[in-house]
């Protein structure tokens, strides 16, 4: 759960009752032709084997990444089988990791804690996976198309909530607050129907939290180290922020880059949604559990019949593609069904597998972002050369003929908008620089800004109708048809949780960003060569020959330029502040974005009309005819700024986000 700022641009610039959502082909199509599966042999899963393939793999990884340090385990049969530290956990200092001893930050990983403490209310009959969950609550969320929120949305992430950025975290134990102050402050927008559109959500997850403390009677942290923690054994383990005293010097060090300084503690206010400390080892215990349905070392966190609920309640949006179950989410790899989840905070990059049918589990976390951000990627990799390893596939996939996927592919041409992100507030203008391109290649084939760890694009063949595959890789991708149109799609990696929809034509950035940044160059220009012509006639002794009039027009125009320019150089600055400092995303911010909101929509509305009306002056005035097509230039320019202001939410009064 890393700054949810950074996270969602990251992902966008990429990187109830279910919709019977069905990839089917518009055309008419022949039958795909076999493509010849690569011949993979299983390595045995054994101890000194997997530690001799770690041993050559994570060292060269950290290195090349500029990654401090990693702690991975993998169970097997319900025994460690083995429980490894690479690098540092203080890089100064040289302290090696101890994936006994040394705590890394889960992020959403922690969320299976939360969700297990759900189904144990489930289990009790205090919780209702399908009620309407504010019978739990003491304050309300809103129906949207009649429809509640239920526990069940919560868990697979389609209560349709738009994100939440304010308030999130920060790094000052005295500027923290309560998850439940947190909740109360402001309910984002249902901007989806609840059971349709996947959409990443902590608000849920936090509300989720939130509802086991109001129905156990017990606070969240006590609660999970009484019926979680403790029969699991798991002593290094907690929720509790910061840490407690006898936990925080086992705490490792988060770096950026690890040849770069340490940061800070993060702490989460949405605490239920990722602010989980743990060791390696204690994460083994709690993978044994659940692929031992439910029970380590004789104690019961969970009835069989619940662990299987949660890893086979599949909330099917994009077939074939992975979904989202109860909590966890399927991350499956050659042909076979593997559920998990990842996570992230601003330093620490951690994911979880559970292969339930091989009696295996796999966790590694990383304590650094990375060179490029690559932790995200590697833990990925890594679980892929992982399983390519030991759990080869067998399958053969299809091929659409060269003629239709050239078709298809054109017919996914054009620009998508993500799932997750704001709909409501001045934080839509993500998606102004965020909508998701896709065109066609030189030979018919589709074309996706999604870079493999090489860093170079994927390259996609069509397996299926409207299914494709990353020719060498794992990754897929899948679309959904309506009347014969692509309207959605998503990968994989992000598919139980995410996906992409049609950008409306009003707001296709297409059009949209390139008319934008003209727009801003030509008030820009205009601004630089006021002061420049000016210095040019004073030099020359010559005045500006104008009528008072059209000197008036004159001047006021440059001034609403300078307007229109310093707004939209207030709402960058603004905007900037909260990409490049996490604890700027909180009500300490707020006279700042007041300031930006009040002073851009004068800007953006005043600087149009007085060059609308500068434009009436030049036309039905003796000016040159550069002069009036200049005027003309400046006036949609304004108006150009003006529409993409209010499209994407910058203008508005409120400082919720």
């Amino acid at each position: 759960m890393r700054s949810i700022l950074s996270l969602t641009i990251a992902m966008t610039a990429m990187a109830a009752a279910p919709l019977a959502a069905q990839v089917t082909a518009p055309l008419a199509t022949p039958a795909p032709m076999a493509v010849e599966a690569q011949s993979r042999s299983a390595t045995p899963l054994t101890a000194a084997d997997l530690d001799a393939w770690l041993d050559g793999y994570m060292p060269y990884a950290l290195k090349t990444g500029d990654i401090a340090g990693a702690q991975l385990v993998v169970v097997k049969d319900g025994a460690v089988l083995t429980s490894r530290g690479f690098g540092y956990s203080d890089a100064e200092a040289r302290e090696p990791v101890d994936p006994a001893m040394t705590l890394f930050r889960l992020g959403s990983v922690g969320k299976l804690f939360t969700w297990t403490a759900v189904m144990q209310q489930v289990e009790q009959g205090k919780i209702d996976l399908d009620a309407d969950i504010n019978a739990y609550l003491d304050f309300k969320i809103p129906e949207r198309d009649g429809k509640p929120v239920t526990m069940r949305n919560l868990m697979q992430h389609t209560p349709g909530f738009e994100e939440s950025f304010r308030n999130g975290g920060t790094t000052n134990p005295e500027a923290a607050i309560s998850t439940e102050q947190w909740l109360k402050d402001w309910t984002p927008k249902r901007v989806f129907e609840a059971g349709v559109t996947p959409a990443y959500s902590n608000y849920g997850a936090s509300l989720a939290g939130y509802i086991v403390e109001r129905v156990s009677g017990e606070p969240f942290d006590d609660y999970l180290e009484r019926h979680i923690f403790g029969p699991l054994e798991m002593r290094r383990s907690t929720f509790r922020q910061p840490l407690p005293d006898d936990l925080a010097p086992s705490m490792s060090k988060g770096y950026a880059l690890a040849s770069g300084d340490p940061k800070d503690f993060e702490i989460f206010n949405m605490a239920p949604a990722g602010s989980m400390s743990s060791t390696a080892d204690d994460m083994a215990k709690f993978m044994i559990a659940f692929l031992q349905d439910g029970e380590f070392n004789g104690k019961r966190i969970l009835r069989p019949e619940t662990v299987e609920m949660m890893h086979n309640s599949p909330l099917t949006l994009l077939p074939p593609l992975n979904r989202m179950e109860l909590g966890f989410f399927e991350t499956g790899i050659n042909g076979r069904k593997i559920t998990g989840h990842h996570g992230d905070t601003q330093l620490f990059h951690t994911s979880l597998h559970l292969l339930r049918d091989e009696g295996v589990g796999f966790y590694v976390s990383f304590n650094s972002t990375g060179k490029a951000g690559v932790s995200g990627d590697l833990r990925t990799a890594l679980f892929d050369d992982f399983a390519d390893r030991y759990f080869p596939g067998e399958g053969v996939d299809g091929r659409v003929d060269a003629g239709t996927a050239a078709e298809h592919a054109k017919m996914m041409a054009g620009n998508w908008v993500l799932s997750r992100g704001s709909a409501s507030n001045f934080m839509n203008v993500i998606e102004l620089f965020s909508q998701f391109t896709i065109s066609v290649g030189p030979e018919g084939e589709l074309v996706v800004p999604y870079l493999g760890l090489n860093g170079k694009p994927r390259d996609w063949v069509e397996i299926a109708p409207f299914v494709w595959r990353d020719v060498g890789g794992h990754q897929r991708l899948a679309a959904q048809v309506e009347g014969g149109k692509p309207v959605r799609f998503s990968f994989d990696l992000v598919s139980p949780f995410m996906v992409w929809d049609r950008a409306p034509w009003y707001k296709n950035t297409a059009i949209l960003l390139p008319l934008f940044g003209a727009s801003l160059a030509a008030l820009a220009l205009t601004l630089i060569l006021w002061p420049v012509v000016a210095i040019v006639r004073w030099r020359h002794k010559s005045s500006l020959a104008l009528e008072p009039r059209a000197l008036g027009a004159y001047r006021r125009s440059r001034l609403a330029a300078l307007a229109i320019i310093l707004g939209m150089a207030g709402w960058v600055g603004a905007l900037a502040v909260l990409t490049l400092d996490s604890d700027a995303a909180s009500s300490a911010s707020d006279p700042m974005f007041w300031f930006v909101q009040i002073f851009g929509a004068v800007a953006f509305i005043g600087g149009a009309l007085l060059l609308l009306r500068s434009l009436q002056v030049v036309w039905t005035g003796k000016r040159s005819w550069f002069a009036k097509l200049w005027s003309l230039v400046l006036a949609a320019s304004a108006l150009s700024v003006l529409y993409v202001a209010f499209a994407f939410k910058l203008i508005g009064f409120g400082v919720n986000y």
